[in-house]
């Protein structure tokens, strides 16, 4: 009956260490490492209005044969608010098409947002439903896709770009890209 009572208490003891041992494991993740699937695949096509002329879509098939971002954005991301600056210094640059996604977002206020804060995109498509958003599998905003010249998905930030992101992770790659035949 010993045996019993010991493997009783034992049992929940040993499911209670498991769960803080996951726990524990699960703290030393960097969030913006998540894996997607994406990544090697060709991008998702999508046609959407754009944001400053409804009448026009935009359609991902006009960056065939460019080394170009996808910046999946929204006036009520904080996150976006902390991006914008960062990206605004970047387009100044003509690196690459900066490509923004305006994400489950009212669109009168995509265009206040942009007023205050700069438009560092060459076009915004409008995502108000946010599926185009799912198909390119986003966590949450702000996000952003490196697409190569074939189309082809070849990396993603999650969260907002920060400075070393840029210059260390993101410009090596672009340029590469850009070397690469059509």
């Amino acid at each position: 009956m010993n045996r019993k009572r010991i493997l009783l208490f034992s049992l929940p003891l040993l499911f209670f260490g498991l769960l803080v041992a996951l726990f524990l494991r699960g703290l030393e993740l960097d969030p913006r490492r998540v894996p997607s699937p994406l990544i090697g695949k060709p991008a998702p096509t999508f046609t959407l209005p754009r944001l400053h002329d409804p009448a026009k879509t935009f359609s991902t098939a006009e960056m065939k044969g460019k080394v170009w971002l996808l910046n999946v954005w929204a006036s009520w991301c904080v996150a976006c608010r902390d991006e914008q600056p960062l990206l605004v210094d970047f387009a100044q640059r003509h690196l690459v098409p900066i490509v923004g996604l305006d994400y489950k977002d009212d669109p009168r206020d995509g265009k206040r947002w942009l007023a205050a804060l700069g438009d560092p995109y060459d076009v915004i498509a409008v995502d108000a439903s946010g599926r185009v958003g799912i198909d390119w599998g986003v966590y949450g905003v702000p996000e952003t896709f490196v697409i190569d010249k074939h189309g082809i998905i070849r990396h993603k930030v999650i969260g907002p770009i920060q400075p070393e992101i840029l210059e260390h992770r993101l410009l090596p790659l672009i340029r590469r890209l850009q070397e690469e035949p059509a």
